[in-house]
């Protein structure tokens, strides 16, 4: 009988360990997440919305009338729509607040969840990009056959090079989360 004791208290004590690390584990891998993306974040890989000189609406900047930089809007799409800029180029003074509209139409009969990616060309312009207002700031989620005009508020900081005279604004619109398991049944 003592033996069956023994064995009784040395099992409760295996499954209280055996708790103690699957709270262990499951607190670790909950913790994961958070983690990974402040660590992807801080070095700059896998990140959807990049760190792109976005500023708040009441910056104070003062407009250089004396030259003027061309900006280039393009979109691309990766998925199940048609993602284009209204306007494809404008003229703006640095300093000056400028918006331009992208459109995107979801053409399936299913929602969707959807992230813009910027990218900028000359390279060593994305710094001087202060974007106020923007719809890359977020995931979008469209209804099935949505249309949707989404604007970019901006403006370029004076202290551009005096060399950079157009600047491209290029947005790759793609899904997220893949396809909804329920639609595809």
């Amino acid at each position: 009988m003592s033996e069956d004791k023994e064995t009784g208290g040395l099992n409760r004590t295996l499954l209280g360990k055996l708790i103690v690390v699957a709270v262990l584990m499951f607190g670790f891998a909950y913790a994961l997440n958070p983690f990974y993306r402040q660590i992807c974040e801080a070095l700059g890989i896998n990140v959807l919305t990049q760190k792109d000189g976005t500023v708040s609406a009441d910056t104070n900047t003062q407009i250089d009338t004396t030259r003027s930089v061309t900006i280039e809007f393009d979109g691309n799409a990766q998925g199940p729509w048609r993602f284009r800029p209204v306007t494809h180029s404008m003229t703006v003074h640095p300093g000056e607040l400028a918006t331009v509209m992208y459109e995107v139409v979801n053409t399936q009969n299913r929602e969707v969840s959807a992230q813009a990616i910027p990218s900028y060309a000359p390279q060593s312009a994305m710094p001087h990009f202060k974007k106020v207002e923007c719809f890359c700031f977020k995931q979008q989620t469209m209804k099935p056959n949505e249309a949707r005009q989404m604007p970019v508020v901006f403006f370029i900081d004076p202290a551009l090079p005096k060399d950079v005279k157009t600047i491209t604004l290029s947005y790759t619109f793609f899904e997220v989360g893949g396809l909804d398991k329920t639609a595809s049944k």
